[in-house]
């Protein structure tokens, strides 16, 4: 089952495997580069008991996205990647086909699981040998659906060192070291204990001498296959971790990588709104300011980027989002258009449009603020009449998830009451677009 085509408006699916990338920030990782297949296989099967909640957690929606869409993005988007195999419960074909087809996930194939983890990766792992548009992959890297917040950067290391750094068991020669693996891990938070039958403290370990094991893990692909091609029913019943049987089955001694915090799992229903709000703080870092080339809107957007500094918000300023700045419409995720008076709706229906004709909203909602400037005390009393135009436009935005918000702001020639004004504006910005509020759309604000 095939993921659909990719519209045209969004990234061509690479054609072939990219040469290094030279400019990285990490010195080491300059030196790593992938020219070799990579595939992926998310196992999604789970049923989510941890959480309390009647919907598996990888199907959960926060931002009106489902979890399992973030993960999958993670790995979309890095384009050495071929292919995603996501291995779903049978009864939950339909609805995984549902999400890759409503957000457009075109690497992903989903495959029905087994009646535990180790045979539904088992599945995803002979799917990707089934494949017959794509090569099958050097490297095949495991990872675990509900942890939406792995990094490029690392993802890199697991590749190259699944591929090229593993080690070997001393009862294998090197001419047969050819199959290799590499793993994440992470230090322990608290101190691991074994109990008694009876429940009491039996002995602990040293936390300095042990390890969480973490996704992703990666293998070359014959050394996973050949791992579940030997292991027995009680493995594929009761284990849980891929290492180990590379480790037992093919003396395969994967290389330990430690991984950044990011990798946390989603486990319990408090998790989903930690990820909602880790999602909601990277969308708000920065925004774009569109002044319409009037002087005044470009004196208010000055003063505005100089406060927001202090929000921990970045503001690019432009006339317009016409030529060379048309690349912003793909950018960014917020957008705020100064409207000096006479107000134009047509200034910000102009952006909306333009958001929809790049599909920019598909995987995150975008947020537009039209800041209404006003140079005269009469023009506070017409607020009234720009909230239906207003509201119209953000209810018909709100369709293609774009949220659309109003602000006024006249302009004062006390410079202290005009200062506060903008701090004002400042902080109903930066909340807006951090919160992404469904229920403000549409609303004007006063600064």
């Amino acid at each position: 089952m095939k993921g659909s085509q990719r519209e045209p408006s969004r990234p061509a699916q690479p054609g072939t495997f990219p040469k290094c990338e030279p400019e990285r920030s990490d010195p080491q990782l300059a030196r790593l580069c992938v020219d070799f297949p990579v595939s992926v296989v998310l196992p999604a099967g789970g049923t989510g008991e941890r959480t309390g909640l009647h919907t598996p957690k990888q199907f959960c929606l926060f931002m009106g996205r489902p979890l399992i869409s973030y993960t999958i993005q993670a790995f979309e988007r890095v384009s050495w990647i071929q292919n995603i195999v996501v291995v779903v419960a049978k009864e939950n074909i339909d609805l995984m086909m549902d999400i890759v087809q409503r957000f457009q996930h075109t690497k992903v194939r989903a495959v029905p699981g087994g009646s535990t983890r180790h045979r539904s990766i088992y599945n995803g792992v002979l799917a990707l040998g089934e494949e017959e548009e794509k090569p099958t992959p050097n490297v095949v890297i495991i990872h675990d659906a509900v942890r939406p917040f792995v990094e490029e950067e690392f993802l890199l290391r697991i590749a190259v060192t699944a591929k090229e750094h593993g080690k070997c068991t001393k009862w294998r020669t090197r001419a047969e070291c050819t199959l290799q693996a590499a793993g994440a891990i992470r230090p322990l938070v608290s101190t691991v204990i074994a109990t008694t039958s009876e429940g009491y403290l039996a002995h602990s370990l040293d936390r300095a001498k042990h390890r969480a094991s973490e996704m992703p893990q990666g293998f070359t692909y014959d050394i996973i296959c050949q791992a579940y091609q030997m292991c027995s029913e009680s493995d594929f019943e009761f284990g849980t971790e891929c290492l180990h049987l590379a480790l037992q089955y093919c003396g395969t001694n994967a290389k330990l990588i430690e991984g950044p915090p990011t990798l946390w799992k989603v486990t319990y229903k408090r998790d989903l709104a930690a990820a909602e709000s880790i999602i909601k703080e990277t969308l708000s870092k920065s925004a774009c300011i569109i002044t319409g080339g009037l002087t005044l809107a470009a004196s208010l957007a000055a003063s505005l980027q100089k406060v927001v500094g202090s929000l921990d918000m970045e503001l690019d300023i432009i006339p317009d989002l016409k030529g060379d700045n048309a690349r912003y419409l793909s950018k960014k995720y917020n957008f705020i258009q100064i409207s000096v008076e006479p107000f134009s709706p047509c200034e910000v229906e102009a952006i909306v449009v333009a958001l929809e004709s790049k599909n920019q909203a598909l995987l995150h909602p975008v947020a537009v603020i039209w800041v209404y400037l006003s140079t005269a005390e009469s023009s506070i009393s017409r607020r009234g009449a720009e909230t239906p135009t207003l509201m119209d436009l953000a209810l018909a935005a709100k369709l293609h998830n774009i949220f659309l918000y109003g602000i006024q702001i006249h302009h004062s020639k006390d410079s202290e009451r005009w200062e506060r004004s903008v701090l004002r504006l400042a902080e109903i910005t930066s909340a807006l677009i951090q919160e992404r509020s469904p229920a403000l759309v549409g609303q004007l604000l006063q600064a």
